[in-house]
């Protein structure tokens, strides 16, 4: 059987489609393909840039920042009174996103937290029109609990890495879903638990998002 989750052909359409990037993001995946940093990409970027305009986004909430990959293809679609907040633990990557949305003229919509994720969002109130969790794996269900009250009906929670990733297993996350018992690592045991909560959240729909490294996306519905 197959065991690759996500066809390469459908991210390669998926880029055609999306908007041609500026000097900045090209910067951006240059820096994430020398030194292996990952990002969502721009298949998954341009389609989170396309929810925050869906949403009328006017404020994003982000958990896990990186350099600020993700949070600058989402600046073009907030109001320049708008509020994006990002999210990291490691100051010199926050403070290069700082620097790449100086460049790209958007630091007037955005804010840098550094530290962590889950305690920074307690200091802010809602509501967050679209919210990305990309922090600790393990970690989503309780990310998901400490922002889902700041969401409003009509918002998004999209979570990142939900099929692949470093130490994610696809085949223990899809027998973990099946109910099986399986030895898996403590990173495909919190996406499968984060996948069964939203799942079974009556307040939320969720769908997956078949890109980059798999992004679940669940609609606030009541």
């Amino acid at each position: 059987m197959d065991e690759t989750p996500l066809p390469e052909v459908t991210e390669q359409f998926a880029r055609t489609l999306a908007p041609e990037p500026d000097d900045v993001i090209a910067e951006m995946d240059d820096r994430a393909d020398r030194e292996g940093f990952p990002t969502v990409g721009p298949a998954v970027g341009a389609w989170l840039r396309l929810l925050a305009r869906l949403t009328d986004a006017e404020r994003v909430f982000e958990f896990g920042s990186g350099f600020g990959y993700s949070a600058y293809w989402m600046a073009p679609a907030l109001p320049a009174d708008g509020q994006l907040v990002l999210t990291e633990i490691d100051a010199d990557e926050l403070d290069a996103a700082r620097e790449y949305f100086r460049r790209g003229g958007y630091a007037d919509r955005a804010v840098f937290e550094h530290g962590d994720a889950t305690d920074i969002v307690g200091r802010y109130d809602g509501p967050f029109d679209v919210v990305l969790l990309d922090n600790e794996k393990d970690r989503y269900v309780e990310t998901f609990e400490a922002v889902r009250g700041k969401v409003p009906v009509g918002g998004v929670v999209a979570a990142d890495n939900v099929i692949e990733a470093v130490p994610l297993d696809f085949a223990d996350i899809r027998a973990l879903l099946a109910g099986e018992s399986v030895e898996a690592s403590d990173g495909s045991r919190g996406i499968a638990d984060y996948l069964t909560h939203v799942r079974d959240d009556p307040d939320f729909e969720t769908g997956l998002l078949p890109l980059g490294e798999g992004v679940a996306v669940s609609v606030r519905v009541a």
